[in-house]
């Protein structure tokens, strides 16, 4: 898809509503990573729950479908030499209670259920995740 190493993240709904879109994407690419492709929509039901396929059967599934699913997202694929690792590093912990000072989720973040933002946990998710939402015709190298 790209000539770099990719990952995907996605602002959620709690962070889009409370209108940190741009604050969020400026953090990112201050950090260095470069915005390829980017878009805003909103998950439907269905999608929600193909996206989180590898979820089903855990307890958080159900929750997780119909929190993302709740209201628009901003869906990306950002550019970066070691990506997934550096994203996930600039994200923080999953609780922002837990997260790093300087973090995406420690800045934004509400709570572990509503943390503001997706990052791909590897670089088989983030091309997987960035076929889900883009086509080639969407991401600009």
């Amino acid at each position: 898809m790209t000539k770099g190493t990719i990952t995907f993240t996605m602002i959620k709904p709690c962070a889009v509503k409370d209108n940190y879109i741009g604050d969020i994407l400026s953090v990112i690419e201050k950090a260095g990573f470069k915005i390829i492709a980017l878009k805003m929509l909103h998950l439907s039901e269905k999608k929600a729950r193909l996206f989180y396929a590898e979820h089903q059967g855990k307890s958080f599934f159900n929750e997780l479908v119909e929190f993302i699913s709740s209201g628009p997202v901003v869906a990306a694929i950002l550019e970066k030499e070691n990506a997934v690792q550096d994203f996930r590093k600039l994200i923080g912990a999953t609780d922002p209670k837990e997260a790093a000072e300087g973090t995406i989720r420690k800045m934004f973040a509400k709570d572990k259920g509503h943390n503001a933002i997706h990052g791909s946990d590897s670089d088989a998710s983030a091309e997987r995740e960035a076929r889900f939402f883009f086509n080639e015709l969407e991401v600009f190298l």
